[in-house]
């Protein structure tokens, strides 16, 4: 994941919601789906299989260098 930092944000949500790099990776190289959001934010939105298949959102800024992960979330309002 070298094309990304995270933010102090981003790292404190994946250690206080137990979402692993690997995961975040996966997520962000893998996707399920993914969204561009007018603000600019690009959304990749992965299942977890080890999570009982819940969707882990995460949020980039792509217009900086290296692309900055804003944040990350198992996202309840994705459906299969």
């Amino acid at each position: 994941m070298s094309n990304y930092c995270f933010s102090l944000h981003a790292l404190s949500m994946a250690q206080e919601r137990d979402i692993s790099h690997e995961w975040i990776r996966k997520t962000i190289e893998n996707p399920d789906y993914t969204e561009l959001r007018e603000d600019g934010t690009m959304h990749y939105i992965s299942a977890i299989p080890e999570r009982k298949g819940k969707f882990l959102r995460v949020i980039i800024n792509p217009s900086v260098q290296p692309q900055r992960i804003i944040t990350v979330f198992f996202d309840r309002r994705v459906q299969k």
